[in-house]
């Protein structure tokens, strides 16, 4: 779930992987994709929408990749898949089948993530990710 940099809007990411977006306080399912478009949103943790099309790998089920978070600067995006992988991207990444900039393997699935800090791609970046023990 994230809200929109105005705090106007939210998007959530269903069961049925379908990118909703509301209205708020009102709660209204906002439908119009140019108006989408065009919100600048504070956080990003959804593995749904055109911004985000490059982390799905050629052969990814929908259910593969698990987890997604934007770096505070808005540039980086790290994501957790079934296979113990984290990735890094840069964001957005709107073309289909995107090289990663970096991959590290987890243990186990990782169900969720957040960029706890970010200096550049070529420096350090510190993740934190919650294992599904």
């Amino acid at each position: 779930m994230d809200f929109s940099a105005d705090s106007s809007y939210l998007q959530v990411s269903t069961g049925s992987y379908k990118r909703q977006v509301y209205e708020v306080p009102s709660g209204k399912q906002l439908v119009d994709q140019a108006v989408i478009d065009r919100i600048t949103w504070a956080t990003w943790t959804s593995v749904l929408g055109d911004e985000v099309i490059g982390i799905w790998s050629r052969h990814a089920e929908k259910a593969d990749v698990n987890c997604a978070c934007v770096s505070h600067s808005g540039i980086n995006l790290v994501t957790g898949d079934d296979f113990g992988m984290v990735k890094l991207f840069d964001f957005p990444c709107p073309e289909k089948f995107v090289r990663t900039s970096f991959c590290m393997v987890a243990t186990r699935s990782t169900v969720d993530i957040r960029i706890l800090s970010c200096f550049s791609r070529r420096h350090m970046m510190e993740i934190f990710p919650s294992l599904n023990l």
